[in-house]
C-alpha cells in the first residue's frame, strides 16, 4: 500500500517544528545507519536524545495517531518515535531497505518494521531534487509532497532519496509495527473500511452497511497477530 495522507500537521505545528529544525544541531546521518545503509546514506539527522527532538517527535506521533486515514491504513500496534532528517548540498540516500527490527533509542523496545512513514516538512518548491522513490511490483513511484503531508508505504519496499541539488529538504520519518503483519491483508482491510465509510454517508447504518462492518471486524479478528 502506498498512501498519501494530506495535512497530518496543521499550520501551527508545522511552523513550530520548522523553526526548531532550522536552529537544530544536526549530526551525520550515516552514524545512525547499519553497515550496508551507512555506505549510501548521505544526509543529516537530529540526535534523538535532544529534548527538542523528543518534543517534536511526540507532536508528530500524536498527529499521526489522531489521523483516521493513518490508523485505518497502518492499524498500529507499536510506533517508534519519529526521527528528523535534512538533505542539502547534494545529500541523498541510495537504494536500501529498512531493517526488519528497529529499536527505540531511549527504551530499547524492539519493533518489527511493517510500515514506513515520511512526513514532509519542506514545501516542494523550497528544494530541487529530493524525491522519495519507492519501488514495488508496479514499478518506481516518485513522492514529493507538500509540507505537513505524509506518505505511508510498506517497510519491505526498496527505496531511496534522490540528491538535493538546491535548497533544503526537511522531513520526519518513523516505522510502525502493525496489528496485521501482511501488507495485502492491511490493504484489503483499508479498502473495505473506506468503502464502509462512503456507504455510511449515503445509506447511514443500513442492514447492508452493518453487514459489511461485521465482515470487516471478523476479518480483523482473524488477521490480527
Amino acid at each position: 500500500m502506498l498512501l498519501h495522507i494530506p495535512q497530518v500537521l496543521n499550520a501551527s505545528q508545522l511552523a513550530e517544528i520548522r523553526h526548531n529544525l532550522h536552529t537544530a544541531s544536526w549530526q551525520a546521518g550515516a552514524t545512525t545507519a547499519g553497515g550496508q545503509a551507512a555506505k549510501v546514506k548521505h544526509n543529516l539527522q537530529l540526535p534523538q536524545n535532544l529534548a527538542i527532538a523528543q518534543h517534536m517527535a511526540q507532536q508528530v506521533r500524536e498527529a499521526l495517531l489522531a489521523n483516521p486515514l493513518f490508523v485505518s491504513a497502518v492499524l498500529p500496534k507499536q510506533l517508534l518515535m519519529p526521527l528528523f532528517n535534512c538533505y542539502q548540498q547534494g545529500g541523498h540516500f541510495g537504494n536500501h531497505v529498512d531493517g526488519a527490527i528497529q529499536y527505540e533509542t531511549l527504551t530499547r523496545l524492539a519493533v518489527r518494521t511493517d510500515v514506513s512513514t515520511t512526513v514532509f516538512l519542506s514545501e516542494p518548491d523550497e528544494y530541487e531534487g529530493g524525491e522519495l522513490v519507492i519501488e514495488d511490483n508496479y514499478g518506481s513511484h516518485e513522492v514529493k509532497l507538500s509540507a505537513g503531508d505524509a506518505i505511508v508505504y510498506p517497510a519491505t519496499s526498496l527505496h531511496r532519496v534522490e540528491p538535493v541539488t538546491d535548497g533544503q529538504r526537511l522531513a520526519a520519518f518513523l516505522w510502525s509495527q502493525s496489528m496485521v503483519r501482511d501488507n495485502t491483508q492491511r490493504q484489503l482491510l483499508f479498502d473495505l473500511d473506506m468503502t464502509i465509510i462512503r456507504l455510511r454517508q449515503q445509506l447511514q447504518d443500513s442492514p447492508e452497511v452493518v453487514s459489511l462492518t461485521n465482515h470487516y471486524h471478523n476479518l480483523l479478528r482473524q488477521w490480527v497477530a
